[in-house]
C-alpha cells in the first residue's frame, strides 16, 4: 500500500507543471557538485571522449559535449519550433490583438538587456556575448509561475508562456545571424533543399511523421557542416509539421505531446549537468563586476524586467494591446523579474559567444547568480502581493462583520 502511495506521488510529481524547473535545478546542483569535487576530471574527459564513426565522405564523430549541445539541443528547439507554430496558427499569437502584448513585451526584453550589455562591453573582448542576456529560460520561468498555483491568474501564464515563446523565436534568430561563421554554401544548399521537400510533403499533404523527422535529422547533418548553428535545424523541422485550428491532434502536436517529457526530464536536465560544470575559484565573485559580469547580471536582472514592463505599459497605454484578464502591472513587474531568469539559452549562446573557458565560466557563473535573483525576486513580488490582497479581502469581509 506505501508503495502504492509512493508511486502516485511520483506520478503525480512527473504531470506537474513545475517538475520539469524543479528536476532542471537539482541537475544545476549536481554540475555544480561534480565541478568541484575530485570528480570533475573524470567528468570532463567524459564530456571529451568522441563517439559516432566517420569515413571518407560521411563524418558523424563528436565529443559527447557536442552531441548534446548540437544534437539533443536540435531536439529541444525542435520542440520550441512545434510550440511556436502553434501559438502562430491557433493560439496566443494567433490574431494581431493577442499577439501584440507578448510579441511586444518580448521585444523589450530582448532589446534592452542587449543594449546594457553592449554598452558595458563595447570594443572589448566580450563584446560578442551581447546575445546572453536576451534570452528567457521558459521551462525555469514557467516552474516557478507554477508554485504560485491558484496565487497568480491563470491569464498571468499564458502570456508569460507566449512571451517565452517569441523570445525563443528572437534568440533562435540571433544565433542563426549572429553566431554563425565560415559559411559553406554547398551545405546550405543541400539543406535548403531538404527543407524544400518537406514543404512540399506538407502540401501534398503527407501526415506520416517519418516523412518529415528523417529528412529533418539530414538537414542537421548538412547545416551543422554548413557553419550555420545546427539547432536551426530543429526549428526549421518544426515549421514545416502539418497541423490545423480543429480540435483533432494533428501530427504537430502528436510530436509535440510526444517531445515534451523527454525533452524536459532528460534533454535540458541532461544540457544543465554538462554545461552547468563551473568550477569555483578565487576572483569568481569579484568577476560579477567585470564588464562581462555586469553585462549579463544588470542585462537579466533590470534589463529584462524594465523592457517587458515597459513595452507593456507603451502598448496599453497607446491601446495597440489589453492586459491578460486579472492581472494588473504589479503582476507584469513580477512576470518581468521572471523573464530574467536566462539559463539554458543564456549558457548556450555564452558558449557560442566566447572560445576561452574562462570568459565561458565567467558568463555562465553571471547567468547562474542573476537567475537566481530573478527568479527569487519574481516569486517574492508575485507572492507578497497575492498575500496583500488576500488581507485586504480579509479585512473587508471583518468590517461588514
Amino acid at each position: 500500500m506505501a508503495k502504492l502511495i509512493n508511486l502516485k506521488i511520483f506520478a503525480r510529481f512527473f504531470h506537474s507543471s513545475s517538475a520539469g524547473g524543479i528536476i532542471l535545478l537539482l541537475c544545476v546542483a549536481v554540475s555544480l557538485i561534480i565541478a568541484n569535487t575530485g570528480w570533475a576530471e573524470s567528468f570532463q574527459e567524459l564530456l571529451n571522449n568522441e563517439l559516432g564513426f566517420a569515413n571518407d565522405t560521411v563524418e558523424l564523430r563528436y565529443p559527447v559535449l557536442l552531441w548534446v549541445n548540437d544534437g539533443l539541443m536540435a531536439i529541444f528547439f525542435l520542440l520550441v519550433g512545434l510550440e511556436i507554430k502553434r501559438e502562430i496558427i491557433e493560439g496566443e499569437l494567433s490574431t494581431l490583438r493577442h499577439a501584440a502584448l507578448p510579441v511586444l513585451a518580448a521585444i523589450g526584453g530582448v532589446a534592452l538587456p542587449a543594449l546594457i550589455y553592449a554598452l558595458f562591453n563595447a570594443d572589448t573582448s566580450t563584446s560578442k556575448g551581447w546575445g546572453i542576456p536576451m534570452a528567457t529560460d521558459i521551462a525555469f520561468a514557467l516552474g516557478i509561475l507554477s508554485l504560485l498555483g491558484s496565487r497568480v491568474p491563470s491569464g498571468l501564464k499564458i502570456f508569460l508562456a507566449a512571451l517565452a515563446i517569441v523570445d525563443d523565436l528572437m534568440a533562435i534568430l540571433v544565433i542563426a545571424v549572429f553566431y554563425s561563421s565560415d559559411l559553406h554554401f554547398i551545405y546550405l544548399g543541400y539543406a535548403a533543399g531538404i527543407f524544400a521537400l518537406q514543404i512540399a510533403f506538407n502540401r501534398l499533404g503527407f501526415k506520416n511523421l517519418f516523412f518529415y523527422l528523417v529528412p529533418g535529422a539530414l538537414m542537421w547533418y548538412f547545416i551543422h557542416h554548413s557553419g550555420i548553428h545546427a539547432t536551426i535545424a530543429g526549428v526549421l523541422t518544426a515549421l514545416t509539421l502539418p497541423t490545423n485550428e480543429e480540435d483533432t491532434d494533428s501530427p504537430l502536436e502528436k510530436l509535440e505531446h510526444a517531445l515534451t517529457r523527454p525533452v524536459n526530464f532528460f534533454i535540458m536536465p541532461l544540457f544543465a549537468i554538462a554545461n552547468t560544470n563551473i568550477t569555483f575559484e578565487s576572483g569568481m565573485i569579484e568577476g560579477l563586476a567585470s564588464n562581462l559580469g555586469l553585462g549579463i547580471v544588470l542585462g537579466l536582472f533590470l534589463g529584462k524586467p524594465a523592457g517587458i514592463f515597459i513595452m507593456s505599459w507603451l502598448s496599453v497605454k497607446l491601446r495597440i494591446a489589453d492586459l491578460p484578464e486579472g492581472t494588473n502591472w504589479i503582476h507584469v513587474l513580477g512576470l518581468g523579474l521572471l523573464g530574467g531568469i536566462g539559463f539554458t539559452m543564456s549558457i548556450f549562446i555564452a558558449l557560442l559567444s566566447f572560445q576561452k573557458p574562462e570568459y565561458q565560466n565567467e558568463a555562465k557563473f553571471a547567468v547562474l547568480v542573476a537567475s537566481i535573483f530573478a527568479g527569487i525576486s519574481g516569486y517574492a513580488v508575485l507572492s507578497l502581493y497575492n498575500r496583500r490582497q488576500q488581507k485586504q479581502k480579509q479585512d473587508k469581509k471583518a468590517i461588514v462583520f
